[in-house]
């Protein structure tokens, strides 16, 4: 296997996270990496429904791991003691990848890009004051006056995905394999 690279995008609610993470995704795809996503939740997930066969696996019989192949697609349930790290999750799940985008996980120390939109929240995430500032890679916003120590991308900016993506590939960290 070769390297990995990991880097999460984060930002407050609905400030667009997962729209960013869709389009770096296709970005990515459109220059033939292969991607990955995770995505990290404060509630347990519903991917199936209750009386499926899978369900039944996993719910009634109580299997460790449950998991649906179908023509295009495989499905995983796997129950788990503590929520894993995105590292290590795109280690154990993820091999083969050129780029695994996460979801949040905001608390990692994975490089970050944060979405910050000032029509619905005032500050970023990003604290100049924190030993985890190092971390910011770039910052995608709606907020004209934001000044901050790294790359500020505006959504009005043409472009911006592109240079975005190349910001995230040279930045992202590298899990050898």
């Amino acid at each position: 296997m070769g390297t990995t690279r990991v880097i999460s995008v984060v930002g407050k609610k609905d400030a667009g996270k997962t729209t960013l993470v869709v389009a770096l995704a296709a970005e990515f795809v459109r220059q033939r990496r292969a991607v990955a996503t995770i995505k990290h939740g404060h509630h347990p997930a519903l991917l199936d429904v209750e009386g499926t066969d899978t369900w039944r696996h996993f719910n009634e019989g109580m299997a460790q791991r449950a998991m649906i192949e179908s023509p295009g697609q495989r499905v995983l349930f796997e129950r788990t003691e503590q929520d894993g790290d995105p590292e290590t999750l795109a280690r154990h799940y993820m091999k083969n990848m050129d780029i695994v985008l996460v979801e949040g996980f905001k608390q990692s120390g994975l490089p970050k890009i944060e979405v910050h939109r000032k029509s619905l929240h005032r500050t970023p995430l990003y604290d100049p004051a924190t030993s985890e500032r190092s971390l910011w890679v770039a910052m995608v916003t709606d907020d004209e006056a934001l000044r901050v120590p790294f790359p500020v991308l505006r959504f009005s900016d043409t472009s911006w995905l592109v240079a975005l993506a190349g910001l995230a590939w040279d930045r992202a960290k590298l899990l050898e394999g």
